[in-house]
């Protein structure tokens, strides 16, 4: 405690980290940011920008940079990435700023981070390009929790012919996350070609009876492959599932199991 106290006094450390390495999260001005879940889990601390201001998402980035040296936020639009570049470069001027308008996601990482390596690879699989903004999210946080993400695109079951060209690379990651829409098939074929855990990502991209991800959530779940399925548009579940068996699967490689 004494040290702390003395860090904070010499400007070594903020508040809001010290805050942040006594309780494991750091209070600001848009609410509490859960400083230690990575440690906890494995798993970053991300900030969903749906029912925040461009201001408080802003705000609870640079506590997330301050304490982590990492900002993950989701569901972002044009507006958030604005506030939350501006914000990030007045306050930490060599910071990078990754904005990926398809996915909705802003990646930020201080000067000093290091992104972890699992030594493990998750492969993200679509349907179809509609399927790219959930998809591209689980491929963010999968790669934020430091595996390598390698993506397989547009290989959807009414050209099935399609994903039998990429056969052979869909059977190189470790795990899986395949996301689909309407009635949500891509998953259990992949699952019954493949060696792999495979997460299903329903997506929300269907239409008329049982639309909006509805089929897709129920034909996963429904599957008579074995599989794994997330709610409809989780992509951050869906990448975060997938990280920690890709963390599994790297810990094994690297005891030599």
């Amino acid at each position: 405690m004494r040290e702390l106290l003395r860090r904070v006094a010499d400007g070594e450390l903020s508040p809001a980290a010290a805050e942040a390495e006594l309780r494991g999260y750091a209070t600001g001005e848009a609410g509490r940011f859960d400083a230690a879940r990575e440690n906890r889990t494995g798993i970053p601390e991300g900030i969903i920008a749906d029912g925040k201001t461009a201001a408080e998402v802003a705000a609870l980035a640079l506590d997330a940079i301050e304490t982590t040296g990492r900002a993950l936020v989701t569901r972002a639009d044009g507006e958030v990435a604005a506030a939350v570049e501006e914000a990030t470069v007045a306050e930490f001027e060599s910071a990078t700023v990754d904005h990926d308008a398809r996915a909705g996601t802003i990646v930020v990482h201080s000067p000093t981070f290091e992104r972890p390596d699992l030594g493990a690879s998750v492969g993200v699989v679509t349907a179809g390009t509609s399927d790219a903004t959930p998809a591209g999210e689980a491929a963010v946080v999968a790669r934020e929790m430091g595996a390598t993400v390698e993506r397989v695109d547009d290989v959807g079951v009414a050209g099935i012919h399609r994903l039998f060209d990429a056969l052979e690379n869909l059977r190189e990651p470790d795990v899986l996350i395949v996301a689909a829409g309407r009635e949500g098939a891509l998953p259990t074929v992949v699952a019954g070609l493949v060696d792999a855990p495979v997460i299903g990502l329903p997506v929300s991209n269907g239409y008329g009876h049982a639309g909006d991800g509805e089929a897709a959530l129920a034909g996963m779940l429904q599957s008579c492959t074995p599989l794994s399925v997330v709610n409809i548009d989780a992509g951050f579940v869906a990448g975060a599932q997938a990280g920690l068996v890709a963390r599994a699967v790297g810990a094994a490689r690297a005891d030599g199991k």
